[in-house]
């Protein structure tokens, strides 16, 4: 009987220290981006008139964003429903770049760029303007 070898004897796993050494990277570039975000996140809501500390609890930083922006904080819960969070994420930076006096563009940046313009709103000249 003929016994064809389908097997190699070859490995072509890879290394997982290559794979580790390759995340390291990505993994320092997410904890910069999120400690951006948390400071810009203080400052904002110190500009508010808000505890700056309440932007390292999780959810509860949504709800004082949410207060921030809309005038009630409970409005945060609709992050909680699958497909409705992401459409109210878009309003709440909508509404965030309003009631700091900007526009669009400051909503497109929000978005896309959340790191970068927090610090701009919360660095900047922006004045909070109070709920709307």
């Amino acid at each position: 009987m003929y016994y064809d070898n389908y097997y190699s004897t070859t490995s072509t796993s890879i290394d997982p220290a290559v794979v580790v050494a390759a995340m390291i990277p990505l993994l320092i570039i997410g904890l910069v981006m999120a400690v951006l975000t948390i400071i810009g996140c203080w400052k904002i809501f110190s500009k508010a008139g808000e505890a700056g500390w309440a932007s390292i609890i999780p959810f509860y930083n949504q709800y004082i964003l949410s207060k921030i922006t809309f005038g009630n904080g409970w409005l945060f819960l609709l992050l909680l429903i699958p497909v409705v969070n992401a459409i109210f994420m878009i309003v709440l930076m909508y509404k965030l770049a309003k009631v700091f006096g900007h526009g669009i563009g400051y909503t497109l940046g929000l978005i896309f760029l959340p790191f970068i313009f927090l610090l701009i709103i919360a660095f900047g000249k922006s004045e909070y303007q109070g709920a709307l």
